[in-house]
Formats: structure tokens, C-alpha cells, sequence
């Protein structure tokens, strides 16, 4: 009787907890048994290692009973990332490979029937928990596809492998004597060039008119702020989106980390996009799951997937109200709690909400160049799909106009798209000096220190909510949202023009 031990990692929401993949040949009926809570897809790894094994020119025990026990038992087990472990845990139960180089190494990636290694899920999150656990003393290399390697090497300081086939890994793994002497190549990372995906963005010049829009969108960049876009088809409101993210800077390389790790967790990462803020748009038939995250085993969803980055739903209010109520608690707190009765999942969800909408079902309500065929009661039961507590929480309302056909005909005008985001960065960069943080995120006592504001303007601030009847959190967000518009004026105080041009933004709904 055989025992090998090979170590790798399974995936538990943002975590990438240790696996130990336990492999027995034993004499007796042939079989080939898996067994550790393993899900469908993990079982199927008999096939593709069988097959796998055989077409690498390997030996496969045939008569032998293969049993391998995926440990811990009560850790759910999912996708092909078992393949090359159980493959190279059987290789090392008969005595093929060197059990003192398992020891010192973690394995994943999903095995073709050839012996090619493909691409698995998860490879930021799994460098990460491995530069923690060396950080801890355990230090150990982690063996990967090499598309995966390349993705997890933005890790600095992880020990990783490439390999593109079966046999790369066998061969560096032989005992001394039985060929040994090829060495596994540590993978380093060779992340996009930011400068010219930022280049390929589409220009916020190109949009004609609109200004008090565009003042908007630099206003919410500038501050971290939510804005929703409110105006009939074709004003321009989706073309303002599609240029928003380029008034925003580049992650920082923690920032970027962490976004890259959610975008890994669902497959979708792209390492020339390196640094840049991921656009999220969904489509309005999206469900609560899809937009917030869930399933079994739970998934991220939109709002974590456009973590540090922007996240546009374009007809707000044909989203199901389940959805929209969904979004509440990661506006405000920046991340979103999946509760299952097994298990429980936190993923981050700093996003930057821009969602756009029509006035009414018709579009037109208040369209000077088209009348509205809408009755008082379908414009208020379709602004009613909003719910009060929604609206509270995004912090820019724009109206964005119907455009008329003689500004069509001009040229391009205004500031590009370079333009307003240098503005953006230097007003980002004074928030950071002065507190730290950007200012959508000052609360308590930090925002009463940051955001000062002169008699006249509190004054002013105060009237404006009680004649029109805000809460306490439209109160702060005002407060917040004159702030940057100080920042972009340069000023060490809030003033009333500053205020009042913040309390400007939170009534366009009303007034549609």
C-alpha cells in the first residue's frame, strides 16, 4: 500500500484556504474513489486525469483501488483545480516523483486529455493566501497554468510557477536518477500598459453641449460621488457614462490588487487592463443574485466585480425593485454580506454608481422639442419605482437635456476628457492630504473637522432642509458633495455658492 500527499488550495468566496489531497493505492477491486465534499466537477477529474496520464506516455494504476480524500471533509470542493494535484498525488503514490519537492510546493490547474494545463479561476486569491501564509513561516511555491502564473505574479513577493503541460511538472519532479535536472521557471508578471488602454477611452469632448452634465460627472469623480442622469433618449446620458471612467485616476497598486482578486474569483481578469477601473453595465433584466452577488457556492456579483471601479445601469428604473433595494447597504458600506445557512461570504463592493433614466415611460416628460403623452399619474408611478431611501443615497441628480439640432451641428466643445481628469486629480490629491480618504467617504467626526463650512453657507444648507424635508444622510451627503466642489474651486472653506450648487444636485428628480 501507497500514500502521497500533495498540497493545494480551494476557493471559499474572497479566501483561498489550504487543501491537502490525499492519494491511496491499495490492491483489491479496481476503482478510483474521490471523496472530500467534492463537487460534480471535481469528481469528474477521474476522466481527465485517466485520460491525462495515459496520453503523457505515464503509467496509470489500473489494478490498483484509488482513493483520494480531499481534506478538510467539510470545506466544499469545486471546478478542475484538483486535476494536477490528484494527477501528480497518484504519480507519487507509486513512487514516480520525489515526495521531498511535494512537500515544499501547492499545486493547481485543470488538466486537458492530452496533459495540457489550463487556466483556472481564482489565481489572485490564491497568491494572496499564500504570501500570507509565508508571511507566517510556512513557505511553500505555487504551481500554476501558466496563464494563471502570469496573473498571480502581480502578487509581489509570491513564489509561482508556470507550466503548459503535465510533463513540465513531472519532469522537474522525478527523483534524483530517473531523469531529474529540469527545473520549474519562476513567473513574473507582465501587467498592460495603462497609457495606452487610457488612450483607447473614448473623449468626454465628443459630447456636445451638456455642460452642467459634464460639470456633474467632474464633480462625482472628483469626490467618489453616486450620480444618476436624468433626461429623454438620446440626450446624451449613456455617452456621458462611457466617458466617465476616464476622468477617473489609476488604481493604486493595493487598490488594483484588490480589484484584480474579484475579477480572478469570477474568471474575468484581464492583466492589460492592469491599474485601470473596472466598468461594470449590466443589463436591466439583471436579477438581485447577478447584481449583488449569490449562488451555491456564492458568487460576487456586478457590484463586487466593479470594485474601485464604475458600475452603470442604464434605465434604473427597469430594474426588478429587488435589485435596486439590494444596493442600499453597499452604498454605504462599501461591501455586501451573502448569508447562506451553510456559510457566509463578504465580498468588497466600492463602487461608483452612474445610472441613467428617462422621466417618464414615454421618455419625453418635460422635452421642450417633443410632448409628452404620459398622465400625471404613469410619470409618478415610474419615477415611484425609486425608492426614497435609493434616492437618499446617490449623491449627484442631474437633469442632462434634449440636445437641439444647432448644437449638434457644431464641433466638438469644452474640455477634454484629459483636461477635467487633471482637474480630478488634483482635487483627489488635496482630499488625501487633508484627511486621508476621499470625501464620499468622510463620516462622524471626520467630516465635521473636513468639511467647514462659513455661517452663511450652513445657514443656508440648513433652511434647504427643512423646506424641503431631507433626512439627515441628504444633509451630510450635501455637505460632503459642497466640499469637493470646494476642493475643485481651490477653497479652504465651504461658501455659499459652493453649497448652494451642491443642494442643486439633489432635486432634479423632483423637478423633472
Amino acid at each position: 500500500m501507497s500514500l502521497a500527499i500533495v498540497h493545494s488550495r480551494a476557493l471559499d468566496g474572497l479566501k483561498a484556504p489550504e487543501v491537502t489531497v490525499e492519494v491511496h493505492l491499495a490492491n483489491g477491486l479496481p476503482s478510483f474513489t474521490l471523496v472530500g465534499l467534492a463537487d460534480t466537477e471535481v469528481k469528474e477529474a477521474r476522466e481527465r486525469v485517466r485520460a491525462a496520464l495515459s496520453n503523457s506516455g505515464l503509467d496509470f494504476p489500473f489494478n490498483k483501488r484509488i482513493t483520494v480524500n480531499l481534506a478538510p471533509a467539510d470545506l466544499p470542493k469545486e471546478s478542475g483545480r484538483f486535476d494536477l494535484p490528484i494527477a501528480l498525488g497518484i504519480l507519487a503514490a507509486m513512487g514516480h516523483l520525489d515526495p521531498t519537492r511535494l512537500a515544499d510546493l501547492e499545486f493547481a490547474g485543470e488538466l486537458s486529455l492530452g496533459g495540457e494545463l489550463r487556466p483556472v479561476r481564482g489565481a489572485l486569491p490564491m497568491a494572496l493566501a499564500l504570501l500570507r501564509a509565508t508571511e507566517q513561516g510556512r513557505e511553500r511555491g505555487l504551481v500554476l497554468p501558466q496563464a494563471s502564473a502570469q496573473e498571480a505574479a502581480l502578487v509581489e513577493g509570491a513564489c509561482l510557477y508556470g507550466a503548459r503541460h503535465l510533463m513540465d511538472v513531472v519532469e522537474a519532479l522525478r527523483p534524483a536518477g530517473q531523469g531529474a535536472g529540469v527545473n520549474l521557471v519562476r513567473t513574473q508578471a507582465v501587467p498592460g500598459d495603462a497609457a495606452v488602454v487610457h488612450a483607447s477611452l473614448p473623449d468626454l469632448r465628443e459630447v456636445k453641449g451638456q455642460s452642467a452634465a459634464k460639470r456633474a460627472l467632474e464633480i462625482a469623480a472628483a469626490g467618489a460621488h453616486s450620480v444618476l442622469m436624468i433626461g429623454p433618449p438620446g440626450s446624451g446620458k449613456s455617452m456621458l457614462a462611457q466617458r466617465f471612467s476616464g476622468l477617473l485616476p489609476d488604481l493604486a497598486p493595493a487598490e488594483a490588487l484588490e480589484s484584480a482578486a474579484v475579477l480572478s474569483l469570477a474568471g474575468h481578469f484581464d492583466a492589460t487592463r492592469w491599474r485601470r477601473r473596472t466598468v461594470r453595465s449590466p443589463h436591466h433584466t439583471a436579477s438581485p443574485v447577478a447584481l449583488v452577488g449569490g449562488g451555491s457556492p456564492p458568487r460576487p456579483g456586478e457590484i463586487s466585480l466593479a470594485h474601485h471601479g464604475v458600475l452603470f445601469l442604464d434605465e434604473l428604473p427597469e430594474f426588478p425593485r429587488a435589485a435596486l433595494e439590494a444596493l442600499r447597504e453597499p452604498l454605504e458600506t462599501g461591501q455586501i454580506t451573502i448569508s447562506r445557512a451553510a456559510r457566509r461570504h463578504d465580498f468588497p463592493a466600492r463602487f461608483q454608481l452612474i445610472a441613467a433614466m428617462n422621466p417618464c415611460p414615454c421618455g419625453h416628460f418635460g422635452n421642450p422639442h417633443k410632448n409628452c403623452r404620459c398622465t400625471p399619474d404613469q410619470v409618478a408611478r415610474y419615477q415611484g419605482r425609486l425608492s426614497g431611501p435609493l434616492l437618499d443615497r446617490i449623491d449627484v441628480q442631474v437633469e442632462v437635456p434634449a440636445v437641439a439640432p444647432e448644437v449638434l451641428a457644431r464641433s466638438a466643445d469644452g474640455a477634454s476628457t484629459d483636461e477635467v481628469a487633471q482637474r480630478v486629480v488634483a482635487a483627489r490629491a488635496r482630499q488625501m492630504a487633508r484627511q486621508g480618504r476621499l470625501n464620499a467617504e468622510l463620516e462622524g467626526a471626520a467630516l465635521d473637522l473636513h468639511a467647514t463650512a462659513e455661517p452663511a453657507a450652513h445657514a443656508f444648507l440648513q433652511t434647504a432642509c427643512v423646506r424641503l424635508g431631507w433626512s439627515g444622510r441628504a444633509y451630510h451627503r450635501v455637505l460632503k458633495l459642497a466640499r469637493t466642489i470646494a476642493d475643485l474651486a481651490l477653497a479652504e472653506h465651504i461658501s455659499t455658492a459652493h453649497m448652494a450648487e451642491a443642494i442643486q444636485y439633489r432635486r432634479a428628480l423632483s423637478s423633472a
